[in-house]
């Protein structure tokens, strides 16, 4: 089994892996459904409102009141559009990033969150669930499946005008916007790999196949002679200056990892392994096109399609969204926050309130107290769980 079908196994492909047509169609579906709902309860809290007002005057002075329709046709509800919601998102994604950076937590635990927020908003709208609700609980939730121990106490306490219960009360939400799928295959480590064996092939240590024509030598002296890269000042002229040449380009290139990569879409577009080759073709293209020699025989049919993908994702990796906005930027996004205040779902607003209530309802439990729904739906989970353990170990032995 090669690399690539072990990552066609994973649920990053198979649950978060699209065409941008997909990604785009997801994207307005979700949004036309949450225009719906919250029109339809804004039109409810509208009525009720309507009603006791009707009420409260009957009670009163006997006068009338203006009819419900038209009310209605007096506060029309205008939604966000798709694009609104992808750069609202885009924003809390970057605020998710500083939080992070200042709770002193590691790179994989702030690009894991950020993903979270951005799996989440393809299924769930921000006029549903605001992302500034759902952004610490994504935080924290990383901080869990990446093995980063942080109590909650610590991490509320880090928070200004934020309770453990606002961190908490999302999370299950969040997990389902997931569909309680928690792996996150990062770039970074592939760039690391790679940078090692850039570094073999400039000191002429690499281990090239047998099938390659050329000596770990060969290649050292076909390595000092590429091209510059854009905007290099000096030529390559020793071993030392491959080094630094070498070493720039996977600063660079971690840079882009940290930023452009996790704002933009191409977790959902790309694999990873194309991604952090696409982040050394960007930085440097010379280096990033004598890797992919050495690594993919010029021969090959494959390689003129995988350079034509790796280019398209950098092209997606130049865009930073909201890194840095600038001034007529904030000025779109306090503009669209303002919008939002106009059509959010009112009844999701209090999500503390309503984790609340959930946990209130307790009918229909057993004598142990646990809800019959859940037990059926554990003992279902278990014997799927043994018919997996079957598969996976082959036929019992015996006659």
């Amino acid at each position: 089994m090669t690399e690539d079908d072990i990552y066609r196994t994973s649920t990053q492909y198979r649950l978060w892996s699209f065409t941008p047509e997909s990604l785009a169609s997801l994207r307005s579906t979700t949004n036309s459904l949450a225009a719906d709902r919250v029109r339809a309860a804004i039109k409810r809290l509208r009525q009720s409102q309507c009603i006791g007002t009707d009420a409260s005057i009957a009670g009163g002075n006997g006068g009338e009141s203006e009819p419900v329709e038209q009310v209605q046709e007096q506060n029309v509800v205008d939604c966000l559009s798709v694009e609104e919601e992808k750069k609202l998102v885009g924003y809390y994604c970057s605020r998710a990033m500083e939080l992070a950076d200042f709770c002193d937590f590691p790179t994989n635990v702030k690009a894991t969150a950020v993903q979270y927020l951005k799996r989440f908003y393809l299924s769930n709208s921000p006029m549903t669930y605001h992302p500034k609700e759902m952004m610490p609980s994504a935080i924290f939730l990383a901080t869990k499946t990446e093995n980063h121990y942080t109590s909650l106490k610590t991490f509320v306490s880090k928070l200004p005008k934020t309770t453990a219960e606002d961190v908490v009360a999302p999370e299950f939400l969040l997990t389902q916007g997931l569909r309680f799928t928690f792996d996150v295959r990062h770039p970074q480590r592939g760039l690391e790999g790679g940078f090692m064996e850039l570094l073999a092939l400039a000191t002429g240590k690499s281990q090239t196949a047998a099938s390659f024509d050329k000596t770990p030598i060969q290649l050292q002296e076909d390595m000092m002679k590429i091209g510059p890269a854009k905007g290099a000042k000096t030529a390559i002229k020793t071993v030392g200056d491959l080094k630094v040449r070498i070493q720039s380009a996977h600063g660079r290139a971690k840079d882009v990892l940290k930023t452009s990569a996790l704002l933009t879409d191409a977790y959902f577009l790309y694999t990873p392994a194309q991604i952090w080759l696409s982040t050394l073709l960007l930085v440097d293209e010379p280096l990033a096109l004598f890797y992919l020699d050495v690594k993919v025989p010029t021969q090959s049919s494959m390689k003129p399609k995988l350079v034509s993908t790796l280019r398209a994702c950098a092209e997606v990796l130049q865009f930073s969204a909201f890194m840095s906005p600038s001034w007529e930027e904030l000025k779109e996004l306090t503009r669209i926050d303002k919008k939002l205040y106009e059509c959010r779902n009112p009844e999701k607003i209090d999500l503390v309130g309503i984790n609340k209530a959930q946990k209130r309802e307790g009918d229909g439990k057993d004598e142990d107290g646990v809800d019959a729904k859940i037990v059926k739906k554990r003992k279902l989970e278990r014997e799927k769980g043994m018919k997996e353990a079957e598969a996976v170990f082959g036929q019992p032995i015996g006659p």
